[in-house]
């Protein structure tokens, strides 16, 4: 044999054994597409109808991270990222019944001011952890501020709110 052909020899064992210990990189192929159970890196900024942007990668330092189908992310992020390529950008916005959903009433509550601590003073805008025992803690915002209560909401701040992404799919692997 001569000395080339055992070079590429060599040369094809060792990455056919590095994708058998590894695993295929999608992003090495040109026809891979992310689909469920994908990990997959993505850059992407958020913004709410006013052009206010309420999120990016760029704020992270690092792509978002996560496994396609997962519930990881709102249910339709994950469904704009299933089927893209490596490299492909997309921008679409998602209505809030697919992304943080409708504002609930039932999550406001007016709560009497004596009953809470006399400091910090509670101000409009200022949030809130709030927790029963042996319940998980939940943020909260003031929304109102008078001298007999406070009202403080529940809902995720993005709530009823339709979200407008402009996202660039950086990577997939398995």
């Amino acid at each position: 044999m001569k000395p080339r052909a055992v070079t590429r020899i060599t040369c094809f064992f060792v990455l056919a054994l590095y994708f058998a210990l590894c695993g295929t990189p999608t992003n090495v192929f040109a026809d891979g597409v992310a689909k469920k159970g994908d990990k997959v890196s993505i850059d992407y900024k958020g913004s709410l109808d006013d052009g206010t942007v309420f999120d990016s990668s760029k704020n992270h330092d690092k792509p978002l991270q996560f496994v396609v189908g997962s519930g990881q992310v709102i249910p339709g992020f994950d469904k704009a990222v299933t089927g893209m390529k490596v490299n492909e950008e997309k921008k679409f916005t998602l209505q809030p019944a697919d992304a943080y959903g409708e504002k609930n009433p039932k999550l406001t509550h007016k709560i009497a001011r004596s009953s809470l601590p006399p400091e910090p003073e509670p101000k409009k805008g200022m949030g809130l952890m709030m927790g029963a025992p042996g319940q998980p803690d939940r943020r909260a915002m003031i929304t109102e501020v008078t001298k007999e209560h406070v009202v403080i909401d529940m809902n995720h701040p993005l709530a009823g709110k339709a979200l407008t992404f402009v996202i660039k799919l950086i990577e997939i692997s398995h």
